[in-house]
């Protein structure tokens, strides 16, 4: 489409695009500060007739350091049962086996956060929750492919479990 932008000026362009759509919040009603708002409306975008990437801005005022918790956006149990549940036409195969398991894992954890900051309270989820606490305890600290293959029989079953106990009591997440 345009034949003066090389593929560095299109990754570049592509990278502050995302790091705009997905990193900065100028909306300050839900919670982002009006430094923070500024911060992201200044991104400098690309020129077009050059072959270097403009540099983005790299200083932080110190009045927009976000606290770690608030960080990370908060998940609807929902959301992440859906998310859980879209493993469950899935299986290990040779192709995509560290993929999967991998995922499995992460979508369990996902969960697990998503109950224990839910409005109705981490008491609301026992078993899906003690459950998640007996796969970690089993796993140990080893998140490593080789270590989820050899609990690949758990995780599963810790998955299905969770699913069965999630369809049977659907008002405690709807």
């Amino acid at each position: 489409m345009f034949p003066s932008f090389t593929p560095s000026v299109r990754s570049a362009v592509l990278v502050v695009t995302v790091s705009v759509v997905f990193g900065v919040s100028c909306d300050t009603s839900n919670g982002g500060s009006q430094e923070t708002a500024a911060a992201g409306a200044s991104v400098p975008s690309a020129s077009l007739g050059t072959d270097s990437p403009t540099p983005a801005r790299t200083s932080v005022s110190a009045d927009a350091s976000i606290a770690p918790s608030a960080a990370v956006p908060k998940v609807k149990v929902r959301d992440a049962f859906a998310g859980l549940q879209a493993t469950l036409n899935d299986t290990c195969t040779p192709a995509n086996c560290a993929y999967f398991l991998g995922r499995v894992h992460d979508e369990l954890h996902r969960l697990d956060r998503a109950m224990k900051t839910d409005p109705k309270g981490a008491g609301h989820f026992p078993e899906p929750i003690a459950l998640i606490k007996a796969l970690d305890a089993e796993l140990g600290s080893d998140r490593s492919f080789e270590n989820l293959k050899k609990h690949q029989t758990t995780l599963i079953h810790t998955r299905d479990r969770i699913n069965t106990w999630m369809q049977g009591h659907p008002n405690d997440y709807r």
